[in-house]
């Protein structure tokens, strides 16, 4: 296996270690989208895990280590459509203060703005 500096994340690897890490983020992430809707509504596990793993994907990729598999730009905007869309269909029934409901949904577009962004230097 090749080293080609000094970093915690500068050998072949470390990028296979980082590549094993982010793939299982992508594969979680694109598992909630497939599946069943109801389950990514506001209130469910994947509605409130999906955008930390898109977090957590994030602050890894961002860091621009080899290894870290961004999605293509259509998968991204596929999933922001999927997951905004039952975001949107569902956080009224759930009673949200404006406050919240404003901040909450600013918060999820600069979530997927960031993976688009990657996504997009990536393709």
């Amino acid at each position: 296996m090749g080293t080609w500096g000094s970093g915690n994340f500068d050998s072949d690897a470390a990028a296979e270690h980082l590549s094993e890490i982010t793939g299982r983020l992508v594969s979680r992430i694109a598992e909630a989208m497939a599946g069943d809707p109801v389950l990514l509504e506001p209130d469910e596990y994947d509605g409130v895990t999906v955008p930390c793993d898109i977090e957590l994907f994030c602050l890894i990729a961002e860091q621009g280590y080899v290894g870290a598999g961004v999605p293509e730009p259509g998968v991204v905007a596929g999933w922001r459509e999927t997951f905004m869309g039952v975001w949107e269909r569902t956080i009224d029934g759930l009673e949200p203060g404006p406050e919240y409901k404003e901040g909450r949904r600013a918060e999820l577009t600069r979530t997927f703005d960031r993976l688009a962004a990657l996504a997009e230097r990536a393709h």
